[in-house]
């Protein structure tokens, strides 16, 4: 059990560290910053969304930046999609699941918001049509995935593509890169 245990580690480690070894994928995260920064700079938002696991971590970023992250500060324009459960039941039970991201960015996102979708296989149907909408709105789209990219790929104007194919890997570097780009943000757009 033990060695599985630091298996497990040594697996999670190996994913940063080629994630580390990666200039585009780091030059992404930079550019993210400042692509983040200005779009609230601009009263813009940033929109999340992803399903299970990822839901939860859209989740989680949209909260460190309403809320806060490292410093005592006003809260940043940010939300989590699925978080309005009347509303997610509705539209899955009326319409469909597939279009639940979609409708709502076709409803309340405005050109030059940011909408990131995480999804670890870059297939989700959902997120794959709310980038649809987004990019006819003008909505900036950024895909946090695995490997491939996947159907997102081509519809993420930034691609966050973590360099694994297992999804528990994949996530926990999801969230060590959305909380770098929180406190990075947070740092340039309060002038920390």
């Amino acid at each position: 059990m033990n060695n599985k245990i630091t298996d497990i580690i040594k697996a999670s480690i190996s994913t940063k560290e080629l994630i580390l070894k990666d200039p585009v994928l780091l030059g992404t995260i930079d550019k993210l910053v400042e692509i983040i920064t200005a779009a609230l700079r601009n009263g813009n938002r940033v929109y999340f969304c992803g399903n299970g696991g990822s839901a939860a971590d859209a989740q989680h970023l949209a909260a460190e930046f309403s809320g806060r992250f490292y410093t005592d500060r006003d809260a940043l324009p940010a939300e989590a999609l699925h978080c309005n459960t009347s509303y997610l039941t509705a539209v899955a039970n009326d319409y469909s699941y597939d279009v639940v991201y979609a409708r709502l960015i076709k409803g309340i996102g405005l050109k030059g918001d940011v909408l990131v979708g995480l999804s670890t296989s870059g297939n989700s149907t959902n997120i794959v049509k709310a980038f649809e909408v987004a990019r006819e709105k003008g909505i900036v789209t950024v895909g946090f995935t695995g490997d491939a990219g996947g159907k997102m790929k081509p519809l993420s104007d930034y691609l966050v593509n973590v360099p694994s194919k297992d999804t528990p890997r994949i996530q926990e570097s999801h969230i060590m890169l959305g909380h770098i780009i929180c406190q990075l943000v947070e740092e340039q757009y309060f002038n920390k």
